[in-house]
């Protein structure tokens, strides 16, 4: 932005003063909704890393990060100061800091000018600096501030020291469970200084480095350097060629990696990077899971739209709920510029001629028309020049109609100017490369067979806010006055119970909406009776709302009902009216009155009643589906919606019965090709992580290439083997270890909670065939750096639709607490020896190693399985080099059997050596979910005696189940999911070969399987 290009060039001497008075501290006046405002210290950390006040509630938490600061603006432009616009506030001592995800805003008053500007300066000098780094750059400065941050909140009593005390109470917080003799070795060692029992921060930053030693990179970077404790040129770059796959490794590239990251100068001088550069080097974004390739647009831009999924959100405007929450124009700069490509506005008639844009039929704030059309214009293209599809929702007069067509055309100018891409082929649509910087209107056009000089005309009027009963819109009081605001709210909330099948099922904080109306039955006939005493104020309905969402979060576990079709024909049928016409669904269908000048507009995107057949039409109309509507044809009609899809563009939005803002799976609707599956961005969670991560895979621009089947073609998605002769992709993760995993958010005492006893659980998330979950064991108290050394294995059908979700969870004897989790695409995934940091934590990562196959033809055990194969079928020899060095994180470490020691278990290397560590992996439990090798290995460690040491089991699913300890080898073997072709022949129908006979390579690129 032209702001923050400004800020780059000022001077040193300037940017100094800025940041010396912000440090200091300025006391300024922060406005709040519906209050006078709040008189507080805001000052700049030391770090100048984030903003804090005091005196406050929050205590340390009340800061705001540079990092996640979005945009600065002056003078009292938000909602807030236009709420307090008659308090005569000078706007040249107002200014507004927005910030977070969901654009929160920070509002502030100085008391003179100066001060303002000082801060304005100062903070646009922050951004712009972090918005010139490379992600290297930033991964360093969030560690070094991380650290700081972490010795400063140490550090009790603010003597810029840390006594042995204390260090025990980080370590706790840090979910270190070391001996107190071992802690005790390691601060005398970093203790160095005259000053001896404390430590200063640069010594507490020799003792975290001292207690931050990776043993399995340790055992990594032995492997490939001959046992020694460092890489040579050459070494490091066989480690890049064969495991981390690289090409083009020369050695100017290699000598570049230890400049950059080798701390020795001696080292550097010598050509070898040692063990604290080789961490470095892997916790580096190069070594991160995701392809940096992938930042970048790397996808054909040139194909029909229809080829394409884009990024489409639901209700743009709202910030929150969908009865009584805030509209803001904001939110059309925060999603523009996080990616999305399809963005809503619903218009109604306003006051004074002028249009407005809200959520009909309720509480939710409104705003002007021409501004959202003005901030659209201003955001549209600042990160990408792909084309923005306007849905309008259309619900005005003839004459305010033509007020909206009037704003389109003089606010976008030449961005509606389509005309180069409609000297094409008129039979496909335009696609993204030839519409760069056009903005596309979507919405309702007049029909053909009217006359062209018409100036209005007759339309279908069937969306979203139809999804409602009349009965239960929320209309505004009439004489019934206080009655009928009751019997509005009343009628509403008890529709909910129709949508009872609302909720996502793969979400474990899904909840059944028939189930909490139940729970709050006497809370809502309490708050109801009350308002029924007085005029029900919007206040009073917002602390309704609050009280569902508590309920809501409280009842969380519950699991979501289902309502089978005849349910749902029966409820269909009760709607149907007498007369008139009427739609699939059992409605009346309503028409509405359409302005030339709006329907003119509309070019490439044609808004088409949902209820049309769908075998007609031309490419340029789009089909609107509420998920309801969607999950049914998905259901019966899939093919058909496949093939719909690969010529004309469907919009599937959320069910008006959301009130909460709660979003659908969108991965349901992608199988069949949905391109617009709109998404209510303002609501974090599941289903938001799975959508950023889909569209990251082509540089976060909004649209990525469907898989070719998609765009030519026919499958059934619900299909056990959807494509025969589609090639496979077998993906192998091997969970290695964790890296600084913090207590759960959600933690009753906090960073005083237990050490936590973390466990991974890996979640596919592509066509129904595909979708799956597996999990490692559970390691006890060691939340610093567990050690899991698992294989986890999975085959895919149709690898370019899949997601797959590391989730890192603390097991808890009563079920499982959240830890974090990160997304990423499987076309993103990076091959080898990766962090996976977890989205939204600073230093939380999981290592792992992946490796991808392709599999043809028929399946094969040799690929499916590959700890199966090496258990039951290579030879002694073969066995006796998988226990080398370089064998340790190529297996299992339950698969470390010596075929001709009569099923005796022998610890390998890295067991003995990270046994007595941070690192060392825990004893007790074992993951619900055994593959057939490890069930086999269990019960031979039982048959000797060994049943005593038998690792407990982990939790499956919410609930834990109760730790169990074998004496007699279990009979029944828990195996992979079902959708796994292998099981059935695994669990009694395979016939296994003598270990003597010659196998496959399973470290191959491609499994070659008989035919």
């Amino acid at each position: 932005m032209a702001e923050l290009e400004v800020c780059r060039n000022l001077s040193l001497e300037k940017v100094e003063r800025c940041m010396g008075v912000m440090q200091s501290g300025t006391q300024m006046v922060k406005l709040k909704a519906g209050s006078k405002g709040l008189v507080r210290l805001f000052y700049l950390d030391d770090h100048r890393s984030c903003i804090r006040w005091r005196p406050s509630r929050k205590s340390e938490k009340a800061k705001i990060t540079i990092d996640s600061l979005y945009k600065v603006t002056e003078g009292g432009q938000s909602d807030i100061f236009h709420r307090h616009a008659d308090s005569s506030l000078d706007p040249t001592c107002c200014f507004t800091v927005y910030h977070g995800n969901h654009m929160e805003s920070l509002d502030l008053v100085t008391t003179n000018a100066e001060e303002a500007r000082t801060w304005i300066t100062g903070l646009r000098y922050l951004m712009a600096g972090i918005s010139d780094e490379d992600s290297l750059a930033k991964r360093q400065r969030t560690h070094d501030q991380w650290l700081k941050q972490t010795f400063e909140e140490a550090d009790k009593n603010g003597d810029g020291f840390l006594n042995i005390e204390e260090i025990y109470q980080l370590l706790h917080k840090l979910n270190v469970n070391l001996p107190r003799r071992k802690v005790k070795q390691m601060f005398q060692e970093a203790d160095t200084d005259d000053q001896q029992g404390t430590l200063t921060y640069e010594e507490f930053s020799v003792f975290y480095k001292m207690m931050s030693l990776r043993r399995d990179l340790f055992l990594l970077m032995m492997a490939y350097s001959d046992r020694k404790d460092h890489l040579t040129t050459e070494e490091l770059a066989n480690l890049l060629r064969n495991e981390q796959k690289m090409t083009n490794v020369t050695p100017e590239y290699v000598a570049e990696i230890i400049d950059k990251f080798e701390r020795s100068d001696e080292n550097k001088q010598r050509g070898v990077i040692g063990i604290e550069g080789f961490t470095s080097f892997m916790r580096s974004p190069t070594c991160d899971i995701f392809n940096p390739l992938h930042h970048e647009v790397n996808q054909d831009m040139d194909q029909p739209l229809c080829n394409y999924f884009i990024a489409s959100s639901h209700n743009t405007y709202l910030t929150g709920d969908q009865l009584l929450s805030h509209s803001k124009t904001d939110m059309y700069a925060w999603v523009l510029q996080s990616g999305c490509r399809c963005v809503e506005v619903d218009c109604w008639d306003g006051p004074d001629g002028e249009p407005i844009v809200q959520h009909g039929y309720t509480l939710t704030s409104k705003i002007p028309f021409k501004s959202v059309i003005a901030t659209i214009n201003k955001y549209a293209f600042i990160n990408n020049q792909y084309p923005v599809i306007l849905s309008i929702e259309n619900h005005c007069s003839i004459q305010q109609q033509k007020k909206i067509a009037q704003y389109l055309r003089e606010i976008f100018g030449d961005k509606l100017d389509v005309r180069d891409a409609l000297s094409r082929d008129s039979k496909t649509l335009p696609s993204p490369q030839s519409l760069q910087g056009k903005i596309l209107i979507k919405g309702k056009s007049l029909p053909a067979y009217l006359s062209a000089d018409a100036e209005e005309g007759e339309v279908s009027d069937d969306d979203s806010a139809d999804e409602i009963e009349d009965d239960f819109k929320l209309k505004s009081s009439n004489g019934n006055g206080n009655h009928q605001v009751e019997s509005d709210i009343r009628k509403k909330l008890d529709s909910l119970l129709k949508e009872s099948r609302i909720g996502d099922k793969e979400d474990t904080d899904s909840f059944s909406i028939r189930a909490l109306l139940r729970a709050t039955h006497q809370g809502l006939q309490k708050n109801l009776r009350q308002g029924s005493k007085g005029v029900l104020k919007k206040s009073q309905s917002r602390s309704l709302l609050t009280t569902l969402k508590q309920k809501r979060h409280s009842k969380s576990r519950l699991s979501c009902q289902s309502v089978d079709k005849e349910e749902d024909v029966q409820e269909t049928g009760t709607r149907r009216e007498a007369g008139g016409q009427f739609n699939r669904g059992g409605r009346k269908r309503k028409t509405m009155k359409l302005s030339r000048d709006l329907s003119n507009l509309v070019v490439f995107t044609n808004s088409v009643a949902s209820q049309e057949c769908l075998n007609q039409g031309t490419p340029g109309d789009v089909l609107s589906f509420s998920e309801t509507r969607a999950q049914s044809l998905v259901n019966h009609r899939a093919e058909q919606f496949l093939a719909f899809n690969q010529r004309q563009l469907s919009r599937i939005y959320p069910s008006a019965y959301r009130i909460d803002s709660s979003n659908f799976n969108p991965q349901f609707y992608w199988n069949v090709g949905c391109q617009l599956v709109a998404l209510n961005y303002q609501t974090e969670g599941r289903m938001m992580q799975l959508n950023r991560a889909k569209f990251m895979v082509n540089g976060g621009i909004g649209y990525i290439l469907k898989p070719p089947p998609m765009c030519k073609g026919s499958f059934n998605p619900f299909s056990d083997d959807p494509l025969p002769a589609y090639p496979k992709k077998q993906l192998i993760l091997k969970i290695i270890s964790g890296q600084q995993l913090p207590k759960p958010p959600d933690s009753m005492l906090g960073d005083r909670g237990e050490i936590i006893d973390p466990f991974v659980e890996v979640e596919i998330i592509g066509l129904p065939i595909d979708c799956c979950k597996e999990q490692t064991r559970v390691v006890d108290d060691n939340g610093f750096n567990p050690v899991w050394e698992e294989t986890l294995s999975f085959t895919l059908h149709m690898a370019e639709v899949v997601l797959v979700r590391f989730l890192v969870w603390d097991h808890d004897p009563i079920g499982r607490d959240f830890i974090g989790q990160r997304t990423v695409a499987f076309s993103s995934l990076m091959p080898g020896y990766r962090h996976v940091y977890l989205e939204g934590l600073t230093e939380a990562s999981i290592f792992v190693h992946v490796s991808v196959h392709d599999v043809y033809g028929k399946w094969s055990p040799l690929v499916l399985n590959p700890s199966f194969t090496i258990m039951h079928f290579l030879g002694s020899n073969k066995g006796h080099q998988l226990r080398g060095i370089r064998g340790l994180f190529n297996r299992s470490s339950k698969c470390s059997v010596d075929t001709n020691s009569g099923g005796l278990r022998k610890r390998s290397i890295s067991d003995h050596l990270l046994r007595r560590t941070a690192s060392a992996p825990a004893k007790g439990r074992k993951k619900t979910k055994m593959g057939l090798s490890e069930s086999v290995a269990s019960i031979s460690d039982q048959k000797n005696g060994m049943g005593a040491e038998a690792r407990a089991e982990g939790m499956s699913g919410k609930k834990g189940v109760v730790e169990k300890r074998f004496s007699q080898p279990r009979v029944t073997l828990t195996h992979r999911p079902i959708s796994m072709p292998l099981d059935r022949l695994m669990q009694g129908q395979l016939s296994i070969c003598s270990p003597d006979k010659e196998l496959h390579d399973i470290g191959s690129d491609s499994g070659i399987v008989e035919n």
